[in-house]
């Protein structure tokens, strides 16, 4: 069964502070009065119910209590949940009334860094920073044992599992990847965070990855298949560029009519052309003196 929860404004605690306080000072005046006339032989019975007033005057006290901005006071009565007051300030309810004091307050904490495998199967290290707060004191209070260890032990559960959702890093243009996509990563986290923690009454506000790594035992080895990616795609960028700009020269020798070239000619040009545009050294000219049949 699900407790929702019910705000109450509750009484004025300094109207009901002035109120018993001005009873005291009433009650200890009558009482000074009846002693005088007990000693004067009047009747003794009024000295016993002023002191029952004063008592029950001061028990009346107990049930003044502080809101803090922010901060949500749940009132139980003999365990049954009555309400919860957010109305910051001094408030009075039923001294009989247990009162559990939940901040409202943006919360934030770092989970520890989880070793686990992601979608290839490779041990990585990931963590991650979970912005929180309560926004249902009745749920936080009533539906788990205690809230504050649900929310770190659920958002490591869910952080492991988006481990397992995504690879470390994308093999394929349209892959989504963990180091790739933070943005995307980022939203399903939260998302999945949320599920699990709205039973307690918490709000997600955001999550997101503050540690991604290989784990030590396999980072040497995908640094160096990180680099040979990187060296892959950049031949490849360096291939096309070189492509162009050679098709573009011969476009243009043909069009302004430089110089008439046959077939042989054309794939000499060409590949002169594309050692010198992708090659990693700066070339070096060699004088021809005869001619390329020759």
């Amino acid at each position: 069964m699900t407790i929702r929860e019910r705000e109450r404004a509750g009484i004025s605690g300094i109207l009901a502070l002035i109120i018993l306080l001005a009873v005291e000072i009433l009650a200890v005046y009558m009482f000074v009065g009846a002693v005088r006339e007990a000693k004067l032989g009047g009747p003794g019975t009024p000295i016993i119910f002023w002191i029952v007033v004063s008592i029950l005057g001061f028990f009346l006290m107990l049930g003044v209590f502080t809101v803090h901005p922010n901060q949500g006071v749940v009132l139980q009565l003999f365990g049954k949940y009555t309400g919860t007051v957010k109305v910051p300030g001094l408030r009075w309810a039923n001294p009989f009334l247990t009162k559990r004091r939940i901040s409202l307050r943006v919360r934030n904490f770092e989970t520890g860094r989880l070793k686990v495998n992601d979608q290839d199967g490779n041990p990585i290290e990931i963590a991650a920073v979970v912005v929180w707060k309560v926004v249902e004191t009745a749920e936080a209070s009533f539906q788990v044992d205690n809230y504050e260890e649900y929310v770190h032990v659920q958002s490591e559960a869910a952080l492991r599992n988006l481990a397992t959702a995504y690879p470390y890093d994308s093999h394929e243009e349209h892959q989504i990847s963990l180091r790739g996509h933070t943005g995307t990563v980022a939203e399903h986290l939260q998302k999945e965070i949320q599920e699990r923690l709205a039973v307690a009454g918490v709000e997600v506000i955001e999550a997101r990855i503050s540690h991604l790594a290989y784990a030590p035992e396999i980072a040497a080895a995908m640094l160096q298949r990180q680099q040979a990616a990187a060296i892959i795609a950049a031949r490849q960028k360096i291939v096309e560029g070189a492509v162009g700009m050679v098709e573009m020269a011969l476009d243009m020798l043909a069009e302004k009519k430089v110089v008439e070239l046959d077939q042989e000619r054309r794939v000499a040009m060409v590949s002169n052309l594309l050692v010198v545009l992708c090659g990693e050294r700066a070339v070096q000219p060699i004088l021809n003196t005869g001619t390329l049949y020759q």
